[in-house]
């Protein structure tokens, strides 16, 4: 007899039946929720409304209540802005780009990662509109029709851009989440048993009955969408980097920008998937479903994004020297060794370095190491959007201009509020929607199973 060639890890652990995944997806959501549930809500709430707080008098006050200055007039906010948009990128990569190559193992984690995508580009989006300052008057920025007489959007600008790229990947990231929650909500529906709840989600599934022909148009829109999806990953950061890249700033004019950002995007928003999954497959017991397998594939993906990052880094240094031109050559010299040198050297440790130690299997497929890494990442990744913003500016031309920014506590308090704000609306969706996709996973149970990998071709059920 001729052995065959290893199997595959299962992607679903414990002998699972189709029964079983339903069960282990909607318990938490018809259970009342655990005590720790109301605890951490209860502290993300606080935070979000100190956040929200301080936002309201940063409105009745002014920017001025900011640490900006003259030299450093992006300061802290954009930094932020920059930041939450990155970590929107893993969710769409992996439903849409895995999508498309027919990735199993994606099934597991697309649910919350999408849910995160959209709850992160929320906080982005506040970000640019509390920098307008008149907040009032927002809706300038859209292209508005000639009869407001003399006010004309400027095209050229790519602040403008962000707009476009912002609500474009909004609006599609939500129907593409929403349409994959479609037959599990039908599936809670089914199986509710208080008539409020009952009533809810028959509203929320659309009169899904889970026939042929709704599976059939279920699977080409969501073909479609990742269709649409996946060239939004690539654009949606390529034009927040031209907020940089197009303008003639030492430091900030690179052409190697757009791809930069989008590989240091996708880097800091698996991370936040993987710092959210650890904690949640242990709250909600989901180990079955996301385990060491799903986390070896997600920090290889966060291994080689790293990689390209640590490229760019030490591409820019190369031509900021090679250029010839001396304000270039000072701006970097200036991040490295000035007096913001410690924020430089953070970012270069935690995005660098911290992802090669990946390399080691034991590593990577350790979930507390994981953990730890990826907060890690996140910091890194805000040092990075900090050194850009901040560092880049806050020496120019003439030192009589030279200042340091040092971030007031409104700009604290904002940016740690969006944290919180994030949290709610998480925990929000982790305890009233499936944050498994049950359907799906349901449908690699065969393939992927466990019980069904190593089993023979008889007698199993």
């Amino acid at each position: 007899m001729h052995k065959e060639a290893a199997i595959r890890e299962p992607l679903i652990l414990g002998h699972k039946t189709y029964h079983d995944v339903t069960e282990d997806v909607c318990k938490p959501i018809e259970d009342k929720a655990p005590r720790m549930w109301y605890i951490l809500f209860g502290i993300a709430l606080i935070i979000g409304l100190y956040g929200v707080g301080c936002i309201l008098y940063l409105l009745g006050t002014g920017i001025g209540v900011w640490g900006l200055n003259k030299t450093i007039g992006w300061a802290w906010d954009i930094t932020n802005f920059v930041w939450w948009v990155g970590i929107g990128h893993a969710g769409t990569l992996i439903s849409a780009v895995l999508l498309l190559f027919r990735q199993k193992w994606r099934m597991a984690i697309n649910r919350s990662a999408e849910a995160m995508t959209i709850f992160a580009v929320f906080m982005a989006g506040m970000f640019p509109l509390i920098h307008m300052g008149r907040l009032w008057v927002g809706y300038w920025t859209l292209p508005l029709p000639n009869h407001f007489g003399s006010l004309w959007v400027n095209f050229n600008s790519p602040l403008l851009w962000d707009v476009f790229a912002i609500s474009t990947y909004l609006s599609v990231s939500l129907v593409f989440w929403y349409i994959g929650l479609i037959p599990d909500f039908a599936t809670i529906r089914d199986r509710a048993k208080k008539p409020v709840a009952k009533r809810m989600y028959t509203i929320l599934s659309f009169g899904w009955s889970g026939r042929a022909k709704h599976w059939n148009r279920f699977e080409l829109v969501s073909l479609v969408l990742a269709g649409l999806a996946t060239p939004l990953v690539f654009s949606v950061h390529s034009i927040v980097s031209f907020d940089f890249a197009t303008s003639v700033i030492p430091g900030w004019h690179t052409t190697i920008f757009p791809p930069y950002f989008v590989a240091g995007a996708v880097f800091s928003g698996f991370a936040m998937v993987q710092t959210l999954l650890l904690v949640m497959r242990k709250a909600m017991k989901l180990e079955a479903y996301i385990h060491t397998k799903h986390v070896e594939y997600m920090n290889i993906v966060i291994m080689v994004t790293g990689s390209i990052v640590g490229t760019a880094y030490i591409t820019e240094l190369f031509i900021s020297w090679y250029s010839g031109v001396e304000y270039e050559a000072y701006a970097f010299l200036n991040r490295a060794t000035g007096p913001y040198w410690w924020a430089y050297w953070s970012m270069m440790t935690c995005n660098v370095i911290s992802p090669q130690l990946m390399w080691f299997r034991k590593l990577r497929r350790s979930l507390l190491f994981t953990f730890i890494i990826s907060i890690v990442v996140n910091i890194g990744m805000w040092f990075e959007r900090y050194v850009i913003i901040v560092t880049s500016i806050h020496r120019d031309y003439i030192p009589a201009a030279w200042s340091m920014h040092y971030p007031s506590h409104i700009d604290i308090g904002v940016y740690i509020g969006t944290i919180g704000l994030f949290f709610v609306f998480f925990l929000l969706f982790a305890r009233y929607f499936p944050v498994l996709a049950l359907n799906e996973v349901k449908t690699i149970l065969k393939s992927s199973g466990e019980s069904y990998k190593n089993a023979p071709d008889h007698g199993h059920h």
